[in-house]
């Protein structure tokens, strides 16, 4: 039998206020921690963060005092969670050296969720987005190695290989192209809905946090990274949310939104290595089994509707993390040269010369200095090659195998 949160008993919602101490938690060892333990820290961080943001919205948009005390009250908790969670990353861990794991977050959560997921559509966005996220990790890497002679390995483990995916430099799209069309909400299987709130939640934690940190690094190659890529980042969570269903109720929103907590804490659970972590995971788990069931009196309350109504009981299959290095690269192999025109995917050379891919292209890219490929190009002249982490063999596109000069794709841009 699976789990059914909806059957569970979890921790009264008056009980579940913690103290200073409770919430001050011991970071993990970043000398020792598991790369998928930093991962999973990283994720829940960006879940908790939309749980909040999210209570906030909703709150700002209804006129009934009484769901907006419930609200603030499990609004409340969740802020707390965030505060536990979050502080398990240790102040011994850099600006670039936490990138790497929300990069490697972006990989491996990005394509687990594209293997499991049933709806075509949310997985062609999944796996378009997942060779641009590799190439940031790639980007990333070589900009650790050439600042401070570290090798990204030491970050993302044996788990996940390291080299040029869709090259960042032909990542910039028009806004238009970054609207996706939305999943069915009275059709959508419950694990669709699922995997848009998390791929959301962590793309959307990932350009927060590169809206904030990247003017932190004193180099000018560093600093112009991140606002290169915090940019694709901003386009990749219009390209996921705009795969939800806006015919949601403000309050089916809310049960998926807990629904979606509760599974994810179950599914971290299940499969953490760290034994103080996954107390953590446990406990956070049996506070949102309480707030899914608060959420659903809401909804039976002001519209009539039950957990069935929404096609909810035992979890789906569960999110977990785990090497991926198979399927990534079978995906880059694809879709490397591909864009997005309207909704579509297309090869970027079946674009018309005056499309708007191309005239914004040459808006963003026309001063000179593109930090994506700068920071190559420094990180080969000063050790040269650029940084690598091959572990499956070559690259799997002959056009981007190149580590002595910039790759035929990057001069062909030029």
């Amino acid at each position: 039998m699976g789990f059914n949160p909806i059957k569970e008993r979890g921790t009264p919602i008056d009980k579940q206020i913690r103290n200073w101490s409770e919430l001050n938690v011991r970071p993990y060892d970043k000398e020792s921690v598991d790369p998928f333990t930093r991962a999973r820290v990283i994720l829940m961080n960006g879940i908790e963060v939309e749980a909040v943001m999210f209570g906030h919205q909703m709150s700002r948009n209804t006129t009934d005092t009484a769901l907006k005390q419930q609200l603030a009250m499990s609004r409340r908790v969740e802020q707390q969670q965030q505060k536990i969670v979050h502080w398990l990353i240790p102040a011994q861990e850099d600006v670039l050296e936490v990138t790497l794991g929300y990069e490697q977050v972006a990989v491996d959560l990005t394509a687990w969720l594209a293997r499991t997921e049933p709806d075509p559509n949310v997985k062609a966005a999944l796996d378009f987005a997942l060779v641009e996220d590799f190439d940031h990790l790639y980007r990333y890497s070589n900009l650790m190695e050439l600042m401070t002679g570290k090798q990204a390995e030491k970050i993302v483990g044996d788990y996940t290989e390291i080299f040029p995916g869709r090259p960042t430099v032909y990542e910039h799209r028009h806004p238009f192209d970054s609207i996706r069309t939305p999943y069915d909400k009275d059709r959508a299987e419950v694990l669709t809905k699922l995997h848009v709130l998390t791929i959301v939640s962590g793309e959307q934690q990932t350009m927060n946090f590169y809206m904030n940190v990247g003017n932190r690094l004193n180099s000018e190659v560093a600093r112009g990274l991140y606002q290169e890529i915090a940019q694709i980042e901003e386009q990749h969570v219009s390209h996921y949310e705009s795969l939800a269903d806006p015919r949601e109720t403000w309050l089916e929103r809310l049960v998926m939104h807990e629904y979606n907590e509760a599974y994810m804490y179950y599914s971290c659970m299940q499969s953490e290595s760290d034994g103080r972590i996954r107390g953590i995971w446990e406990m956070n788990l049996s506070d949102e089994i309480e707030h899914v069931r608060i959420a659903g009196e809401l909804l039976k309350r002001s519209e009539g509707k039950d957990f069935d109504s929404l096609m909810l009981g035992e979890f789906p299959e569960l999110t977990v993390f785990q090497s991926n290095k198979d399927y990534v690269r079978q995906i880059e192999r694809n879709q490397y040269d591909l864009t997005a025109d309207g909704p579509n995917y297309v090869p970027v050379d079946s674009l018309a010369p005056d499309s708007r891919y191309f005239v914004i292209q040459e808006q963003i890219n026309s001063g000179g200095f593109v930090p994506s490929q700068q920071v190559i190009a420094e990180n080969i002249e000063k050790n040269g090659q650029d940084y690598r982490l091959e572990t499956e063999g070559e690259h799997p596109v002959v056009q981007l195998r190149e580590r002595h000069h910039m790759t035929e794709l990057e001069i062909m841009h030029v």
